[in-house]
């Protein structure tokens, strides 16, 4: 079982910055990979950023070149940087883990909104 709390979403000016995290307990070392996913009103849940076990980190088009995914194995958490945030980066985001056992977890979402 792994169990995955996010923080740190917010209400921020466009054009502004905010990092979300993504806190893992369990079991860790069972995970490959992690992605951060938003969904927006209406819209179905996306894909913007994962890192691999191994390190290795992928983006959405959207996002590319504004948002950062990073992790700190001491603890155990990952993060999303995001900078020059858009209105349409308003969403709630969300932390997925799938272990080497092909499990999936999910956090309960947290709230971004990028508004002036």
């Amino acid at each position: 079982q792994v169990q995955l709390v996010e923080s740190g979403g917010d209400l921020v000016q466009p054009g502004g910055s905010l990092r979300v995290s993504c806190a893992a307990s369990g079991s860790i070392s069972s995970i490959n990979f992690m992605g951060w996913y938003r969904q927006a009103p209406g819209k179905q849940r996306e894909l913007v950023a994962s890192i691999t076990s191994g390190g290795s980190t992928n983006y959405a088009d959207p996002v590319k070149g504004r948002f950062t995914i990073s992790r700190d194995k001491d603890k155990n958490t990952v993060y999303l940087q995001m900078n020059s945030l858009k209105p349409e980066d308003t969403g709630v985001y969300y932390c997925n883990a799938i272990t080497r056992f092909a499990r999936s977890y999910w956090g309960q979402g947290t709230q971004v909104t990028v508004s002036s």
